[in-house]
């Protein structure tokens, strides 16, 4: 096989053991890689009921063909394990170098077992694989874990995933982070390595990853790069203003949540944009592993000194979700929550929800403490105060921590929770992008964006520009494409910003050729449904409810919005979701066929 060692390494925390397992050219072809791995073990191996933080939960992190090679944004791997914000599938992935150099040390996946007795990390250099304590670092923030590591391996080129105090104190919307400033966010992944007593995973590898025809896969590299050069958002708004530079582009159509929702345009957009940030702090960009695109932001602020961040998402969650404006406490905060390990959209969804059922006087001051600041729109004292008590799970800290649901739920304000899922949504109105609503409603891990980018569409024109309030079926299907594509792009091991110049025959291409496979585009989409459908069985096993459960908030079925461009519109859910069901294949209620299932290959689950 190319691109692939064959090689999964197998760690039980409970037993100590360290074993190596193999897999053949017949698994790749179903499964891909990351997601499609993660999924294969969590279906054939585990109870998918079981307590997410449980020892019996897996933790696998999982590289794809093209982690590690010279394709563009070819450092990308995943954590997938059950979440314990949503009870269903958790499947986070990540950029810096930390996933290329766990292929580079000869390794396709791990899969973490069990539960360590008092702090562990792993130690992974090429073959040589080691459980040491970590008993000295555990309570230590993300910044000091890595230093420490680095030194005490006495090697600076090692790469380190890792959990901060937020991990450790189970906080459900924790993330692991690697290279410092890289998160695999969503799901509260890293509360399930805190629940395992996994510090961290330090990784040095020394190996190539071989493709099949090394000039035949060059000269497909080179081309797909200079298509990413040339797009005018891979080549052009990204690595000149970062993701923010979606800010304005996005408030100008209308589809910029802003104060919980309650609005979709903030008034103060255009001053915590990704210009305004290069304007004021910016000193570099910072691409990841193989990355053309270089979107990463490295800023310095006085009062701070040299950070990474904030991307798009973090600027909005921890600016207009709470209306606040100061730019530069939306930095501090970002790195704040980097530091101790928080997965920043669902930190800012939380904190929202706590200021409306503030507002709505549901919750109390003499709730939160007598000298605590108050949950009042534009408060920048909200977000230094309670970072760090969520992170250690101090006073009211300790019932932030469980996320936005359980805290809407704990005050009898369920309907302010902006959520899918129990998963707090991101940085778009749906109500200004309506296929962008269905893929948030279907969405098997909750309240997404990535898993099916429908903006792109919808509002940027790519692959081409649909009404972003039309709901026929051209545009379920769509919804459907995309969700199956960003499944095997992700699986591939790449970033999904690629599909700003890219689609999905540039994928097979890269693919065909480190791979030496001839498989078609509806071949490869075919994987990408089969992951799809492969993470929804495991969320029904669990439990997942589909006719409660593949929705949105109350707000956005109900609630017009108040102004701008998409004045008076409603997500038309209702109207879209049967027919999103049987375009998949599936029943009425949003379940699985044998018929199905057997089409896919998938019989044996």
């Amino acid at each position: 096989m190319f691109a692939y060692w064959g090689r999964i390494l197998r760690v039980n925390l409970s037993t100590g053991k360290i074993s190596e397992e193999k897999f053949d050219e017949d698994f790749a072809k179903k499964w891909l890689g990351t997601r499609g791995f993660g999924i294969y073990y969590l279906l054939k191996e585990m109870d998918a009921t079981v307590d997410p933080f449980s020892p019996e939960n897996k933790l696998i992190f999982a590289t794809g063909p093209l982690t590690g090679t010279t394709a563009p944004t070819g450092g990308r791997y995943m954590v997938i394990t059950k979440s314990p914000l949503t009870g269903y599938i958790a499947m986070a992935n990540s950029g810096g170098f930390f996933g290329a150099e766990l292929k580079f040390a000869g390794w396709d996946a791990i899969v973490v077992e069990g539960k360590a007795d008092h702090p562990v990390y792993l130690y992974i250099n090429d073959d040589q694989v080691e459980i040491r304590d970590a008993s000295h670092i555990w309570g230590k923030v993300v910044s000091e874990t890595e230093k420490t590591l680095k030194e005490e391996v006495g090697d600076s080129k090692v790469h380190i995933a890792s959990i901060g105090p937020a991990g450790e104190n189970l906080s459900r919307i924790a993330a692991v982070m690697n290279d410092e400033h890289r998160a695999a966010g969503r799901g509260g992944v890293g509360a399930v390595m805190g629940s395992k007593k996994l510090k961290a995973i330090v990784v040095r590898g020394h190996k190539r990853v071989e493709v099949a025809d090394r000039a035949k896969f060059t000269s497909v590299v080179k081309e797909k790069i200079e298509k990413l050069k040339n797009d005018p958002v891979a080549g052009g708004g990204l690595p000149k203003f970062g993701t923010a530079v979606l800010v304005n582009i996005i408030n100008q159509n209308g589809l910029y949540p802003t104060r919980n929702f309650q609005d979709s345009q903030f008034e103060y957009a255009e001053e915590q944009s990704g210009e305004a940030m290069a304007s004021k702090y910016l000193i570099r960009n910072k691409p990841c592993y193989a990355c053309p695109i270089g979107c990463g932001r490295v800023n310095k602020l006085p009062t701070l000194g040299v950070t990474e961040g904030p991307e798009y998402e973090s600027t909005w969650a921890l600016g207009a979700h709470l209306g606040i404006n100061d730019l530069a406490s939306i930095i501090e905060a970002n790195h704040l929550a980097d530091e101790y390990g928080f997965d920043t959209i669902s930190l800012g969804g939380t904190l929202a929800t706590a200021m409306e059922l503030y507002e709505k006087g549901l919750l109390k001051q003499e709730d939160l403490g007598e000298d605590a600041p108050p949950f009042r729109w534009g408060n920048t004292e909200v977000l230094h105060y309670y970072i760090e008590k969520m992170a250690y799970r101090k006073g009211f800290g300790d019932v932030l921590a469980e996320g936005g649901y359980r805290l809407a739920e704990r005050y009898n304000g369920v309907e302010y929770f902006m959520g899918v899922k129990k998963q707090e949504l991101p940085a778009y109105d749906p109500r200004g992008a309506e296929g962008h609503g269905l893929g948030y409603a279907t969405n098997n891990r909750g309240g997404c964006h990535i898993k099916q980018y429908m903006i792109s569409p919808e509002i940027l024109g790519y692959p081409y520009k649909m009404d972003p309030h039309d709901i026929g079926d051209e545009k379920v299907k769509m919804v459907i494409l995309f969700q199956d594509l960003t499944a095997l792009i992700d699986a591939a091991g790449l970033c999904v910003f690629t599909t700003f110049g890219l689609g999905a025959d540039d994928y097979r291409d890269m693919l065909n050729a480190a791979l030496g496979w001839d498989l078609s585009t509806e071949e490869y989409l075919k994987i990408g449904e089969r992951i799809w459908n492969a993470e929804r069985l495991f969320s029904l096993r669990a439990g997942l409810d589909p006719l409660k459960e593949d929705t949105l908030p109350k707000r956005l079925l109900e609630e017009p919005v108040r102004q701008g461009p998409n004045k008076g519109h409603v997500v038309r859910l209702a109207e879209m979701l049967p027919r999103y069901y049987r375009f998949r294949g599936w029943t009425e209620d949003g379940r699985i066929p044998e018929e199905k299932l057997k089409e896919l290959g998938m019989e044996d689950f």
